[in-house]
């Protein structure tokens, strides 16, 4: 039986996988260990369902007798008593499948048509004079809104903008109060907030309109929707998203005591660098002061310098008058020392002077000698006195001398040169000497 038993479980969860199933809710009961046993049924069937304590607890809302809901199951057999049951693992209520459909559709096409843009995102006004709420009257968020805008900024005014923010009609109601507070112009940020519910409560900041009414407000748009985990179109819409309506009022206005500590340390601050600045101011005056001077006892130190300074120049010129004249005195007496003799002097010079004129004499008439005995060389080994005895040089075109018949050829020109002149001939035959 047990083999049996656990066969089928096998097939069951084998041939029926993780799968979503709608019913009402009934037979609902909560063990001590926190496991919660119902039925799901419609009007033909019921399933026992077994929902484990680890997977209620992530639950934000109750499951209860009565309620039409959604729930992500696996199917299984209870070997122990025979049944087929559902483990469910997720519950939501019947519709928020669809509606979340919906919610991520209209987010990606406005976030297409560029309406979530960061570029678009405006910076909130450091310390705002007014500050607009647009929710309801009778919501515990703007009780919340305006406890901390009074204790954080007391300062601004605040102006509500009073609208249904869950329920039909509710969307267009609420975009018509952001669109009155653009037109109106009155408050210089802008508060949309709620407090937290389901899915279907705060589905009218999930309006098309709504969202497009936030992109073209006046001002800069601050929403407070829900709790943390709740994100609405209006959020991705807004200039910024705060996760509480309480943690919208914060961003919008700054903490009065933490600038009245700023304004404090920034007022000691100046208060030192002020002082400080008196302080070197003085001390500047005082130095000032010591170099300040009576004209009188500054031209009496003139005075001084320049009776000591005329002083200095006339030792100065006394003593260089004394160098100098002994300078004169020392060069007279070397002059006096060093005078040569000059009538012995001039006597030797003179018997010098003979000597040279003599020797050159004699130098000339050698040398005069001498170029006569080349000269009648020259005149002995000149090749013109040869020429003139009737001799000839006889030479080639190309000025070579011809010394043997050997050198020319007949028919051959050449030059002959005379004592007197030249000649230009053609050989007609050679005869070689026997």
């Amino acid at each position: 039986m047990a083999e049996f038993a656990a066969r089928a479980r096998q097939l069951i969860e084998g041939g029926l996988p993780l799968t979503w199933v709608a019913g009402e809710v009934s037979n609902f009961t909560r063990a001590a260990s926190g496991h919660c046993y119902f039925s799901l049924k419609d009007a033909s069937a019921q399933l026992r369902c077994v929902m484990f304590r680890h997977r209620a607890q992530l639950l934000e809302w109750s499951l209860a007798n009565g309620q039409q809901v959604e729930v992500r199951a696996t199917p299984t057999l209870y070997e122990p008593r025979g049944d087929f049951q559902l483990n469910v693992d997720f519950a939501r209520r019947a519709g928020q499948g669809a509606l979340f459909e919906a919610f991520q559709r209209l987010r990606l096409r406005l976030q297409a048509e560029g309406l979530f843009d960061e570029a678009l995102k405006r910076p909130l006004p450091p310390m705002p004079h007014t500050v607009g709420i647009v929710t309801s009257p009778q919501a515990a968020a703007l009780r919340d809104v305006l406890t901390t805008l009074g204790r954080r900024w007391p300062a601004a005014a605040v102006v509500l903008y009073p609208t249904p923010v869950q329920g039909d009609g509710a969307a267009a109601r609420i975009a018509a109060a952001i669109e009155l507070a653009s037109a109106r112009c009155e408050v210089e940020v802008l508060i949309v907030c709620r407090g937290g519910g389901s899915i279907e409560d705060l589905w009218a900041f999930n309006d098309e309109a709504v969202a497009r009414a936030i992109a073209g407000c006046a001002m800069p748009v601050v929403t407070g929707i829900g709790h943390e985990t709740d994100f609405t179109i209006a959020d991705f819409a807004a200039d910024l998203r705060a996760p509480t309506p309480t943690a919208a009022a914060v961003a919008a206005t700054p903490d009065r005591v933490l600038l009245r500590r700023q304004v404090l340390l920034l007022s000691e601050t100046m208060s030192r660098a002020q002082r400080r600045s008196v302080e070197r101011s003085m001390q500047r005056v005082d130095s000032a002061a010591l170099r300040l001077r009576h004209p009188g006892e500054r031209l009496a130190d003139q005075g001084i310098r320049l009776t000591d300074a005329l002083g200095r120049m006339r030792r100065a010129w006394a003593m260089a008058a004394e160098r100098r004249n002994w300078r004169v005195t020392d060069a007279d007496r070397r002059l006096r020392t060093g005078r040569p003799e000059v009538e012995p002097r001039g006597r030797a010079m003179d018997a010098v002077a003979a000597r040279l004129r003599a020797a050159s004499q004699a130098g000339i008439e050698a040398g005069h000698a001498r170029l006569l005995r080349l000269e009648e060389s020259l005149r002995h080994l000149d090749p013109m006195a040869v020429l003139s005895r009737g001799y000839a040089i006889v030479r080639d075109l190309d000025g070579r001398v011809i010394h043997q018949p050997g050198d020319v050829h007949p028919g051959e020109a050449i030059r002959v040169t005379l004592s007197r002149g030249a000649l230009e001939a053609t050989v007609d035959a050679v005869h070689p000497r026997e």
